[in-house]
């Protein structure tokens, strides 16, 4: 996927992503439940898009910078937190412009699964972390591939697409499956100790209406799996 992919339907996705329930009543409410108390606390969104999540965290106490790939998101973003806010256009991939030990905390929200190899991204934002520091994360669960395609191979790092609607936008969205095993040695390799491996509930607030059909009584259900990694 390029790195501006995001661009050609930014603010469609953006405004799923204000009130959708898998955004705004189920990966949102799980992250800040995660990060807790982040007052003074120096945090990094890594793939910021238009910035609800800096939004929320700055509203805690937070000292928050993002940033994304797409310039268009980062346009977004600024329009949200003001043209003050410290926003910049820069790819998780490559190495990025901060300096060691910059943050308190890292949160990557479903930014990962859209890339082969973690190795480079993991070690970056390892590096921008200060000793002790947390990586808060979250991905596609790795039961999904299995969820779509009953003959899909779990133990591999398998390529796969879906089409995905963003009010009038449809569009294709691209993403890499990895199994358990190979999230946790990435993390493990990249120097980071795993603190939390959580599979949460959604929102209690979640307005009825936006529950997906199938869920039944269930408050729980496999959608992504979410990690709070120390750095060493």
């Amino acid at each position: 996927m390029r790195a501006d992919h995001y661009d050609n339907f930014a603010r469609s996705y953006s405004i799923e992503n204000e009130s959708g329930f898998y955004n705004a009543y189920y990966e949102r409410p799980a992250m800040l439940t995660l990060a807790g108390d982040v007052q003074g606390r120096r945090v990094l969104d890594a793939g910021c898009g238009s910035g609800p999540l800096s939004e929320a965290l700055r509203a805690k106490g937070a000292i928050v910078t993002g940033f994304d790939s797409s310039p268009a998101m980062v346009e977004l973003a600024r329009t949200r937190l003001g043209e003050d806010a410290d926003l910049q256009v820069a790819d998780i991939s490559l190495p990025l412009p901060f300096a060691d030990g910059a943050f308190d905390d890292v949160v990557v929200s479903l930014v990962l699964h859209y890339l082969q190899d973690w190795g480079a991204a993991l070690s970056e934002l390892r590096r921008v972390l200060k000793p002790g520091g947390r990586l808060l994360l979250s991905v596609n669960h790795p039961r999904i591939l299995e969820s779509r395609d009953p003959n899909a191979d779990y133990f591999s790092v398998t390529q796969h697409s879906g089409e995905y609607t963003f009010g009038d936008e449809h569009v294709v969205l691209t993403f890499w499956h990895r199994p358990l095993h190979a999230m946790t040695d990435a993390f493990t390799e990249a120097g980071f100790r795993i603190a939390v491996i959580s599979e949460p509930p959604f929102s209690p607030d979640t307005p009825p209406e936006l529950l997906p059909p199938d869920l039944g009584d269930r408050k729980s259900f496999i959608c992504f799996i979410f990690f709070v990694l120390e750095a060493h």
